[in-house]
């Protein structure tokens, strides 16, 4: 098999998990389960004994300094440095024209968490299996249960590569549903969350985006063939760069495809994408409190509730379903009903 390269795409602007996160220092680049951080997660996942190569990473100049103090100094590692945002199907190309036809890159998220990274490997060479025969492939991650703010894949007919690895044609992209269709997708049982993690090799997935978004292709082409390396960092040409229409993969490429595939992965991945789904990513006591301080707590008749202190003492009494979270002079409070809202609130947006 052709040779399995991470690409890695590190973004964001650190809304969702403020006043922890921020668009300083988003959160790929925090320890919020566990020691590594997200984006050290992310990297440690794909070791050389498993068949992965050094990794690509995507990144903005704004978290530049953030990943080349956490990625090692990896021999063949990469970093392309994007003059400005424009979603994934320009962020993945970018690497693309950087690699050799034949690679198989797999596309990952930095700022998830895997629970069971021995399950992500094994979904990850069977996709690289299929991949090498021309499939695009989705890992369609267990849905275990009605989430409404995620995107799904309903499983097809089965295939299989030539060395035996398993998946499924792609019968359907789902977009985000409300809560009625979602727990019907759960009852119905051949529906998977789709969590934004691939493989294809670099020549399907250039030509499928040549054939549907020539206008990202071209210029990213041409943004490339006019950058500059200084070390491993890789810098496009930023005029060039910024004539890109912005677009996601799903949209130019995986629901465009007649090749569309998926493998399926049960692997206790979250995307840590509210206070909530950290929550329920971290261990708890038998009431379903975490903490997670650097000084004092005290919850007294609570129950699932999470305290994020860095230094204050934080006591909460008779308090259900809560997450508390103090970082330097800022403070915030949200039921798990409300913590998707957090986002929204004018600190995260001014940080």
């Amino acid at each position: 098999m052709a040779e399995i390269v991470p690409v890695i795409l590190c973004g964001g602007n650190g809304t969702r998990l403020w006043p922890r996160s921020r668009a300083s220092k988003p959160k790929p680049f925090l320890p919020l389960v566990g020691k590594q951080t997200l984006f050290e997660q992310a990297v440690s996942r794909c070791p050389a004994s498993a068949g992965f190569s050094a990794p690509f990473v995507v990144t903005g100049a704004a978290h530049l300094e953030h990943v080349e103090a956490q990625l090692e100094q990896a021999e063949g590692s990469r970093i392309i440095v994007e003059p400005m945002a424009r979603n994934t199907a320009a962020a993945i190309a970018l690497a693309a024209y950087g690699l050799p036809a034949d690679t198989i890159m797999l596309v990952c998220p930095s700022d998830h968490h895997i629970g069971r990274p021995d399950a992500f490997i094994e979904a990850a060479q069977a996709a690289a299996a299929l991949a090498s025969e021309g499939w695009l492939v989705s890992f369609g991650i267990e849905a275990t249960a009605p989430e409404t703010g995620f995107g799904y894949l309903k499983r097809g007919e089965a295939i299989a590569a030539a060395d035996g690895a398993a998946g499924f044609r792609t019968a359907q992209f789902v977009e985000k549903p409300d809560l009625a269709r979602a727990q019907a997708f759960l009852a119905d049982g051949s529906y998977s969350w789709n969590g934004g993690i691939f493989a294809f090799r670099v020549q399907d997935f250039l030509a499928e985006l040549e054939a549907h978004r020539p206008q990202i292709a071209g210029k990213v082409r041409e943004a490339v063939e006019k950058g500059r390396l200084e070390g491993r960092n890789f810098h496009p040409d930023a005029a060039t760069f910024a004539l890109v229409e912005g677009d996601s993969v799903d949209y130019a490429v995986m629901e465009n495809t007649t090749k569309a595939a998926m493998v399926p992965a049960a692997m206790q991945w979250s995307d840590i994408g509210n206070w909530h789904a950290l929550h329920e990513a971290l261990d708890h006591d038998d009431a379903g409190n975490t903490t997670r301080v650097t000084g004092e707590v005290e919850l007294v008749d609570c129950r699932n509730v999470l305290v994020d202190s860095d230094g204050p003492r934080v006591s909460v009494i008779g308090l259900e379903d809560v997450v508390v979270v103090v970082d330097g002079d800022d403070v915030m409070v949200t039921s798990v009903a409300g913590a998707q809202k957090v986002g929204a609130l004018r600190g995260a947006k001014n940080q």
